[in-house]
């Protein structure tokens, strides 16, 4: 996300500096053997190769060390940037030709990376979609063609323009006036699109390659952790057996799913359908647990730490996932007040457990309601 601007900037600086020594050299004086956009392309080829190289280098560098190969969605941005570049260096060309390279060159380096760069933190938003400086993509999220067409839209609209004010034939002024219509109109196009978005560019979500397994309830995890599905799933099902067989919970999803993939838009779960962050869990070992959590369901929205731990272990102890809980708890971080809290817990569980089945049956829906008798 940092290297957008950096590579404009390049290739605007650098195509200004060649553009005057061009000029320096005379080269628009002799007579012609190629075409003046001939000229200008093979001067400002090195110049695209840098600023693609700015783009290019590291994204492939962690690619590799990751040994993962790029998907065509992956491509969509980097093609986008590149083809932006190529704008901006039309744009620094031109610059060159009119303003002493000296003083045009380290001007409109900083100009451009500046005008880009702070798109980021302005308001309102169109600004950074029209700019190029693409922001983060979550996992499992692509961007629409929309979000990629709009900034070539404003960078391409311009260079064409500029690219029009050089044709060989025609009146002048009838150059610059399809020029400045090419070139408002790429901008003016790409305002009006980008104009109502928010903060978020229009994104697809869920692109991403699921493993499903088993049934009652069928759990889908991203292919990466395919390995763990079958285990996982199996262990989901008798957990939610064991709740329902104690009374604590009368949920039976027919899905659950890793909501991970949805990245920002996230989609509300249903009674059927879970949607839960399992991609992380799953191979850490506490997805089992996280889905025991989400089926206790207490009456209020506020519960106190004691009662919510309470519930949570004995949970967790009647379905085996206490070494989960535990891992929880030492990732929320147990100060002094936390673990006598934990110690009172884990007495007040150990007292349950030792009553029969139907005593604990009778203390978990007890516990799950004693919020909403509280309030009443």
């Amino acid at each position: 996300m940092t290297l957008y601007a950096l590579a404009y900037a390049t290739a605007a600086a650098l195509a200004c500096w060649e553009s005057g020594r061009l000029k320096n050299a005379r080269i628009w004086a002799l007579a012609p053997a190629r075409t003046r956009y001939r000229i200008a392309a093979n001067v400002l080829t090195p110049v695209v190769a840098l600023s693609w190289s700015v783009l290019l280098i590291p994204p492939a560098v962690s690619l590799a060390r990751s040994a993962t190969m790029p998907s065509l969605d992956s491509l969509r941005l980097p093609l986008a940037a590149m083809t932006v570049s190529v704008a901006h260096a039309v744009l620094g060309f031109a610059v060159g030709c009119w303003v002493p390279r000296i003083i045009a060159t380290p001007i409109l380096a900083v100009a451009d990376w500046v005008v880009v760069a702070f798109t980021r933190a302005v308001l309102p938003y169109w600004p950074r979609h029209v700019s190029g400086q693409f922001g983060s993509i979550g996992f499992g999220e692509v961007p629409e063609l929309v979000t990629v067409v709009v900034p070539v839209l404003l960078a391409g609209g311009i260079a064409v323009g500029l690219m029009i004010l050089w044709l060989p034939r025609g009146w002048r002024v009838l150059r610059v006036a399809v020029a400045v219509a090419v070139a408002a109109s790429g901008a003016l196009g790409a305002y009006r699109t980008a104009a109502d978005w928010p903060a978020a560019p229009p994104l697809t979500t869920g692109n991403v390659v699921m493993e499903c397994a088993g049934s009652s309830p069928r759990m889908c995890v991203p292919e990466f952790n395919a390995r763990h599905l079958p285990q996982v799933q199996r262990d989901t099902a008798e957990a939610l057996r064991v709740l329902r067989a104690a009374g604590a919970t009368s949920a039976k999803p027919r899905l659950i799913t890793d909501g991970y993939v949805n990245g920002r838009h996230q989609k509300p779960s249903t009674d059927t359908v879970w949607r839960m962050m399992l991609t992380r869990p799953v191979p850490r070992g506490d997805a089992v647990y996280q889905v025991v959590v989400r089926a206790l369901r207490f009456h209020c929205k506020e519960v106190d730490v004691r009662t919510a731990h309470s519930v949570w272990l004995w949970a967790a102890m009647k379905t085996g996932q206490e070494k989960a809980y535990q891992m929880r708890r030492e990732q929320e971080g147990l100060n002094p007040a936390g673990r006598q809290v934990e110690k009172q817990v884990r007495a007040d569980v150990a007292r349950v457990l030792a009553t029969p089945q139907t005593e604990q049956s009778k203390w978990i829906k007890r516990t799950l309601a004693t919020c909403k008798a509280n309030t009443s």
